[in-house]
């Protein structure tokens, strides 16, 4: 493996901070924005009108968990394409119920709804904590929303113990509704979950009328393994992504148009007003047309998707050495070993040739080894963000991913040196000059 030197330590340690911070998808929203302005992106707002300047930096969110940020590039674009990078902001968690109260044998708990495809074993024996987004009314009785986190471990799901279960080594399963509602305290009579919430986070006068809030394990990232080679934390599907694409975009040039959308909603299948098979990015890409393209018509919109490209990053799955077996001999992609290319000719992953190539030439330029992912065919195959939105615009798409194991766990892992290398990657595709395009072979 190579030497991680001070340059990665130094990006590890920055995604290490994102991810910690970012326990929900409108946290990792707000975190994201704060590195765009800095970096100096303006905000817009979808309510208002746009008027998109060559060299400027935009971004814009929905609902407070999507966005969209871009470089608005100097090149005309009809002429030039749009270089995209996509990504997800939510991941599996359990999250609160509407009315979540229960009192079982004098311990207060919250009914909680599985999010996703989510790994539910190591959920128990964790620290859990709680964060989301409150909407609440004033004084005036206005309604207004605010994010929370009570930051700190304030519930547990305790595992059932061995003597009580004597088969749960062989054969146990997990009921989703009776067997994993968190413990918060013991109480006599049953809380108030929302006035709970209110004493906590609200001034006096103000109330909350809802909430999407989901428990989270506490544990920080951390770097581990006897040479340092891993990385542990929480949500890295696909908060990574998110990380690893955004600081891409900040290293951008401006001579090109590059694109980062963000996606809520792909681990429940990305159908909403702000997942990847809603308008969201569609409408972005029309005002970017209307501003960034010299002459107006009808055409120019697919005159700009036939010479750009998306690449949808969301981590692949790595071999794991005690599963060996799960994986298609000669895809098994490794920690440290570079981007995934993932491959799936039902289109599950939105790759082909063509965009696959262009991806083994851009990692080639910045010295970053690619690996490629197919799964078993006797197995079922996840899917990304990718062919969701290549089927909404039409645009060239591939998906790639950094590989992990443990994926859809409460606690995942990678390797210390891929985050690093997918954003050298992406920040030399987002500054790749001129349509991104094959040539046609001549078949006659």
């Amino acid at each position: 493996m190579d030497v991680v030197d001070t340059q990665t330590e130094s990006f590890n340690k920055q995604l290490a901070e994102f991810i910690n911070g970012s326990p929900t998808p409108f946290h990792a929203v707000a975190n994201m924005t704060i590195l765009l302005r800095e970096a100096g992106f303006q905000s817009l707002s979808e309510s208002e009108e746009w008027t998109v300047k060559q060299g400027e930096k935009y971004f814009v969110t929905r609902n407070g968990s999507s966005i969209i940020a871009f470089v608005a590039g100097s090149e005309d674009l009809a002429e030039s394409g749009i270089r995209m990078a996509g990504a997800h902001t939510d991941s599996p968690c359990l999250m609160v119920k509407p009315q979540p109260e229960m009192l079982n044998n004098n311990y207060f708990q919250l009914g909680v709804e599985v999010y996703g495809g989510a790994l539910l074993n190591p959920w128990f024996d964790r620290d859990l904590s709680l964060a989301g987004r409150l909407v609440y009314s004033d004084v005036s009785g206005q309604l207004k929303q605010k994010l929370i986190n009570f930051d700190e471990a304030i519930a547990i799901i305790p595992s059932l113990a061995i003597h009580l279960d004597r088969t749960a080594n062989n054969d146990r399963t997990i009921n989703a509704q009776t067997d994993i509602p968190p413990i918060l305290m013991q109480a006599d009579k049953k809380a108030d979950f929302r006035e709970l919430l209110g004493g906590r986070f609200l001034a006096e006068g103000e109330k909350v009328l809802d909430y999407e809030l989901c428990f989270y394990d506490v544990q920080g990232a951390a770097t581990v393994g006897l040479n340092k080679e891993f990385f542990a934390a929480a949500r890295l599907d696909n908060l990574l992504s998110c990380f690893v694409a955004t600081q891409a975009l900040i290293n951008a040039d401006t001579s090109c148009t590059s694109v980062l959308v963000c996606n809520d909603h792909e681990e429940v299948g990305s159908v909403s007003s702000v997942g990847a098979d809603g308008p969201f990015l569609a409408s972005v890409v029309d005002r970017l047309c209307n501003d960034l393209c010299s002459d107006a018509g009808a055409s120019n919109k697919a005159r700009v998707l036939d010479g750009s490209l998306l690449i949808s990053c969301d981590n692949a799955h790595a071999v794991h050495p005690n599963f060996a077996a799960k994986h298609e001999v000669g895809h098994t992609p490794v920690l440290n070993g570079g981007p995934v290319i993932k491959v799936n000719s039902n289109q599950r992953y939105a790759t082909n040739g063509v965009t696959a190539s262009l991806f083994r030439q851009l990692c080639a330029e910045v010295d970053v080894p690619v690996q490629s992912f197919v799964t078993r065919t006797d197995l079922g195959c996840g899917s990304t963000i990718g062919p969701v939105t290549a089927a909404k615009l039409g645009i060239p798409t591939l998906d790639v991913g950094i590989p992990q194991l443990a994926m859809h766990s409460c606690r995942e892992l990678t390797g210390t040196l891929d985050p690093e290398r997918l954003s050298r990657v992406l920040t030399a595709f987002f500054n790749r000059p001129g349509r991104l395009q094959v040539a046609v072979s001549d078949n006659s």
